[in-house]
């Protein structure tokens, strides 16, 4: 008898989204990164988020679309692309087999983040999007959309 999603199962592509307690404006700080990026990145993001999460996440052989994180963001995922003039495009996800009320695992896209080819986020950023993780995580029905 199965009781919970399961990570062998096809994902449900969600987006974070602010509670209200927190941001009274409720953004959607993934979905809102993702739709400042250029179309051609975002039409190449939304596939390759589609494609893992049928996948599902932990069989998806993505060719450096689809990263685990390491270190301080173990447990994170990240969609990677390059964009016009070489400049980087990145989304932070999480995966959830957890949320209440849902009958799929969640693949949940947090915040993401553009920088120029050949920089690195910096420290700051990283602890953003782990801050955005730890909200999304507090509450349980998840603030998604």
């Amino acid at each position: 008898m199965r009781t919970a999603p399961s990570s062998d199962d096809a994902h449900a592509i969600v987006f974070f989204q602010r509670h209200k307690d927190d941001d009274p404006d409720r953004r959607a700080p993934g979905r809102d990164a993702l739709n400042s990026y250029p179309a051609g990145v975002r039409a190449k993001m939304r596939a390759a988020l589609v494609a893992v999460a049928a996948a599902p996440p932990k069989r998806f052989a993505g060719g450096g679309y689809w990263e685990a994180m390491k270190g301080d963001m173990s447990g994170w995922f990240e969609v990677r692309m390059d964009g016009p003039r070489r400049h980087h495009y990145r989304l932070f996800c999480l995966l959830d087999y957890e949320a209440k009320g849902e009958d799929k695992p969640l693949l949940v896209v947090v915040d993401g983040r553009d920088k120029p080819f050949r920089t690195t986020l910096s420290d700051a950023d990283y602890a953003t999007v782990r801050r955005m993780g730890a909200e999304y995580r507090k509450r349980n029905p998840r603030s998604v959309i």
